[in-house]
Protein backbone atom coordinates (compact mmCIF):
# COMPACT_ATOMS: atom_id res chain seq x y z
CA UNK A 1 0.00 0.00 0.00
CA UNK A 2 2.79 2.66 0.73
CA UNK A 3 3.59 2.52 -3.18
CA UNK A 4 0.55 3.40 -3.84
CA UNK A 5 0.55 6.96 -1.92
CA UNK A 6 1.37 9.80 -3.79
CA UNK A 7 3.17 13.02 -2.73
CA UNK A 8 -0.32 14.81 -2.17
CA UNK A 9 -1.39 12.19 0.19
CA UNK A 10 1.84 11.86 1.82
CA UNK A 11 1.49 15.35 2.10
CA UNK A 12 -1.62 15.27 3.73
CA UNK A 13 -0.50 12.63 6.25
CA UNK A 14 2.71 14.98 7.41
CA UNK A 15 -0.58 17.98 8.26
CA UNK A 16 -2.87 15.38 10.33
CA UNK A 17 0.23 13.94 11.90
CA UNK A 18 0.95 17.43 13.06
CA UNK A 19 -2.49 18.85 13.71
CA UNK A 20 -5.22 16.82 12.93
CA UNK A 21 -8.14 18.96 14.60
CA UNK A 22 -7.52 21.54 11.40
CA UNK A 23 -10.17 21.86 9.20
CA UNK A 24 -10.69 20.73 5.90
CA UNK A 25 -10.52 23.48 4.42
CA UNK A 26 -7.45 24.55 6.13
CA UNK A 27 -5.97 21.04 5.76
CA UNK A 28 -6.92 21.38 1.93
CA UNK A 29 -4.72 25.00 1.58
CA UNK A 30 -1.64 23.93 2.95
CA UNK A 31 -1.84 20.84 0.55
CA UNK A 32 -3.18 23.02 -2.71
CA UNK A 33 -6.09 21.40 -3.39
CA UNK A 34 -9.89 22.26 -3.22
CA UNK A 35 -11.87 21.24 -0.58
CA UNK A 36 -13.91 18.24 -1.89
CA UNK A 37 -10.62 16.86 -3.53
CA UNK A 38 -8.98 16.77 -0.21
CA UNK A 39 -11.54 15.50 1.69
CA UNK A 40 -12.14 12.67 -0.69
CA UNK A 41 -8.42 12.00 -0.27
CA UNK A 42 -8.57 11.67 3.19
CA UNK A 43 -11.88 9.12 3.50
CA UNK A 44 -9.72 7.40 1.33
CA UNK A 45 -6.73 7.20 3.51
CA UNK A 46 -9.28 6.42 6.41
CA UNK A 47 -10.78 4.00 4.24
CA UNK A 48 -7.70 1.90 3.64
CA UNK A 49 -6.59 1.87 6.69
CA UNK A 50 -3.73 4.36 6.29
CA UNK A 51 -4.93 6.52 9.00
CA UNK A 52 -6.44 4.72 11.48
CA UNK A 53 -8.15 7.23 13.80
CA UNK A 54 -7.30 10.52 15.25
CA UNK A 55 -6.37 11.57 18.95
CA UNK A 56 -5.68 14.50 21.31
CA UNK A 57 -2.30 14.09 22.54
CA UNK A 58 -2.32 14.92 26.45
CA UNK A 59 0.32 16.34 28.13
CA UNK A 60 1.22 13.21 31.07
CA UNK A 61 2.87 16.15 33.30
CA UNK A 62 -0.91 17.76 33.45
CA UNK A 63 -2.57 14.81 34.65
CA UNK A 64 0.53 14.27 37.01
CA UNK A 65 1.61 11.25 35.00
CA UNK A 66 5.58 12.60 36.11
CA UNK A 67 7.27 9.13 35.27
CA UNK A 68 7.88 7.09 32.53
CA UNK A 69 9.63 3.61 32.42
CA UNK A 70 10.89 1.50 30.29
CA UNK A 71 10.27 -2.02 31.44
CA UNK A 72 12.06 -5.05 30.84
CA UNK A 73 10.87 -8.83 30.55
CA UNK A 74 12.15 -12.02 30.67
CA UNK A 75 9.93 -15.09 30.82
CA UNK A 76 10.12 -18.85 30.95
CA UNK A 77 6.88 -19.55 29.18
CA UNK A 78 5.89 -19.38 25.70
CA UNK A 79 2.61 -21.22 25.85
CA UNK A 80 -0.44 -20.01 24.11
CA UNK A 81 -2.05 -19.76 28.37
CA UNK A 82 0.68 -17.22 29.59
CA UNK A 83 0.36 -15.51 26.08
CA UNK A 84 -3.11 -14.92 26.63
CA UNK A 85 -2.88 -14.12 30.35
CA UNK A 86 0.19 -11.29 29.07
CA UNK A 87 -1.83 -9.98 26.80
CA UNK A 88 -4.97 -9.42 28.70
CA UNK A 89 -2.54 -7.68 31.61
CA UNK A 90 -1.35 -5.48 28.79
CA UNK A 91 -4.53 -4.05 27.03
CA UNK A 92 -6.43 -3.84 30.53
CA UNK A 93 -3.54 -1.85 32.18
CA UNK A 94 -4.20 1.57 31.26
CA UNK A 95 -0.55 2.53 32.92
CA UNK A 96 1.12 0.61 30.04
CA UNK A 97 0.88 3.33 26.48
CA UNK A 98 3.32 0.38 24.57
CA UNK A 99 3.83 -3.27 24.81
CA UNK A 100 6.56 -5.19 22.55
CA UNK A 101 7.23 -8.83 21.81
CA UNK A 102 11.12 -8.61 20.77
CA UNK A 103 13.91 -10.61 19.16
CA UNK A 104 17.07 -10.97 21.19
CA UNK A 105 17.73 -11.58 25.11
CA UNK A 106 14.31 -9.68 26.34
CA UNK A 107 11.08 -11.03 25.56
CA UNK A 108 9.26 -8.00 25.90
CA UNK A 109 9.59 -4.73 26.30
CA UNK A 110 6.65 -1.81 27.69
CA UNK A 111 6.59 1.79 28.09
CA UNK A 112 4.91 2.57 31.07
CA UNK A 113 3.51 6.00 32.67
CA UNK A 114 2.88 6.45 36.36
CA UNK A 115 2.40 9.40 38.68
CA UNK A 116 5.76 8.42 40.73
CA UNK A 117 8.08 5.68 42.56
CA UNK A 118 5.00 4.52 44.88
CA UNK A 119 2.46 3.97 41.88
CA UNK A 120 5.40 2.24 39.58
CA UNK A 121 5.82 -0.19 42.17
CA UNK A 122 1.52 -0.74 42.34
CA UNK A 123 1.75 -1.40 38.59
CA UNK A 124 4.66 -3.50 39.06
CA UNK A 125 2.60 -5.87 42.26
CA UNK A 126 -0.22 -5.71 39.79
CA UNK A 127 1.14 -7.07 36.79
CA UNK A 128 3.21 -9.78 38.23
CA UNK A 129 -0.11 -11.44 40.23
CA UNK A 130 -1.68 -11.13 36.97
CA UNK A 131 1.07 -13.47 34.99
CA UNK A 132 4.14 -15.15 35.83
CA UNK A 133 7.30 -13.30 34.82
CA UNK A 134 11.02 -14.77 35.28
CA UNK A 135 12.54 -11.22 35.28
CA UNK A 136 11.39 -7.85 35.58
CA UNK A 137 13.74 -4.48 35.01
CA UNK A 138 12.80 -0.86 34.43
CA UNK A 139 14.55 2.00 33.71
CA UNK A 140 13.33 5.80 34.24
CA UNK A 141 12.86 7.71 32.06
CA UNK A 142 15.14 11.21 33.27
CA UNK A 143 14.69 13.46 29.78
CA UNK A 144 12.18 12.97 26.90
CA UNK A 145 14.73 13.91 24.28
CA UNK A 146 11.97 13.06 21.62
CA UNK A 147 9.00 11.69 22.10
CA UNK A 148 6.69 11.85 19.40
CA UNK A 149 3.65 9.71 17.13
CA UNK A 150 4.82 11.05 13.61
CA UNK A 151 5.91 8.45 11.67
CA UNK A 152 8.21 9.61 8.84
CA UNK A 153 6.08 10.46 5.34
Amino acid sequence: MPNKLDKIDRSILRELQNDASAGIEVLAGKVHLSRNACWRRVKRLEEQGVIRGRVALVDPDALGLGLSAIVLIRTNEHDKVWLGKFRDAVRTMPQILGAHRMTGDLDYVLRVRVEDMKSYDAFYQDLIARVDIADVSASFVMEDIKDTTALAV
